[in-house]
């Protein structure tokens, strides 16, 4: 907990006696941008009002540098939030938006606008300062509402899909200026979101969650190239996941085909989950290969094309991704090189039912 600027110890909350977080433990490194990643009702918004104080755990403690903030209310910690819906004061200008908390704490007006200034370059709004916020477009209430939450210079600043009401070109930019302004400043950023490729492209940090339990803590590489078990690769990006025998290390059998891998730490003739991602599956010469199949629709999708294929013996099909298309109907041979099949210990749960992208803060509530 030493490097932690917050941690979480043994938390446990319900709803309507409903479990959503039980005995959860996280540690948040202080300057890193931390994404808490699921779907709906995994406990990640949950999670994020636990921080900022907006909801008091039934059991646990929150430290904030060390020091337990249980008892410490939201506007006396040091903190801000971002919300998907950015309660901005539409009576107000800009100025005055962002000028509001630092008003609160009584500051001079000098200082306010030095800080409102500085605000106003660092999300490159300079000029807009007596614009009403209503004129504004989404994205431009969307840094009115990070300049208002970084002015008053909190350490961590914690966002709860602040993203999820912009287009998708505005929200693409938008995650590129974030984590922007969260390197220049060097604030904690506690992020919540669904979106995976949002959670990659973003953090330091993935905490992968599911039914109010951590499944996977790493870095996006890590998470997306060695999942630690079949839920977080089928959310995290496409995979083909299916049953496989492990014969020994490095020796796997799956899809009727026995290849070697390079996982080891498996018991002999232990039933496991085997995920090959879609950009992974090589198409080769019927001859030279270690599946094949019939391919059962192509769609282009502008740098590569995703086929479907059906594998002989398999409840479901392979989705791979070639820059060579095929015609449907055509038999093809696959190969998978062995550091690209992941092998993991059995998931128990069922994927359709725990991945559910219909993601509010009310459904995890």
């Amino acid at each position: 907990m030493s490097d932690a600027i917050i941690s979480l110890r043994n938390i446990s909350i319900s709803f309507d006696g409903e479990s959503v977080l039980e005995n959860f433990n996280l540690d948040i490194e202080n300057g890193s941008f931390v994404t808490l990643l699921g779907p709906s009702g995994c406990g990640k918004t949950t999670t994020l009002r636990i921080i900022g104080g907006f909801v008091e755990p039934d059991e646990g403690d929150v430290f904030f540098n060390g020091q337990r903030i249980n008892d410490l209310p939201p506007h006396k910690r040091q903190l801000n939030t971002i919300f998907q819906r950015y309660a901005l004061f539409p009576h107000l200008n800009v100025f005055e938006n962002i000028a509001f908390g630092m008003r609160i704490q009584k500051k001079s007006e000098e200082e306010i606008r030095e800080k409102v200034a500085e605000m106003l370059r660092l999300v490159s709004l300079t000029g807009f300062e007596k614009r009403r916020v209503g004129t504004l477009s989404g994205g431009q209430q969307q840094r009115v509402a990070i300049a208002r939450a970084i002015a008053n210079d909190p350490k961590v600043l914690l966002l709860d899909e602040p993203l999820g009401a912009l287009d998708l070109k505005l929200r693409k930019d938008m995650q590129v200026e974030l984590k922007q302004i969260q390197s220049r400043l060097g604030i904690t950023f506690v992020y919540v979101t669904h979106d995976q490729e949002e959670a990659l492209s973003m953090s330091d940090v993935i905490v992968v969650m599911n039914h109010g339990v951590i499944q996977q803590i790493g870095s996006p590489t890590d998470i997306y190239n060695e999942p630690k078990n079949g839920f977080v690769a089928d959310f995290i990006g496409e995979s083909n996941i299916v049953d496989g025998i492990m014969h020994a290390d490095c020796d796997v059998e799956f899809c009727g085909a026995r290849v070697p891998c390079v996982d080891t730490g498996f018991a002999a003739g232990e039933e496991v989950d085997v995920v090959v991602r879609p950009e992974d599956v090589i198409v080769v010469p019927k001859d030279q290969a270690q599946f094949c199949g019939k391919v059962l629709s192509t769609t282009f999708k502008g740098v590569h094309y995703e086929m479907r294929v059906d594998i002989p013996g398999q409840d479901e099909d392979w989705l791979i991704q070639s820059t060579i298309a095929q015609t449907e109907g055509d038999e093809i041979g696959m190969r998978v090189d062995p550091e690209n099949i992941h092998i993991m210990k059995k998931y128990t749960g069922d994927y359709a039912s725990d991945i559910d992208f219909d993601d509010t803060p009310e459904a995890e509530e």
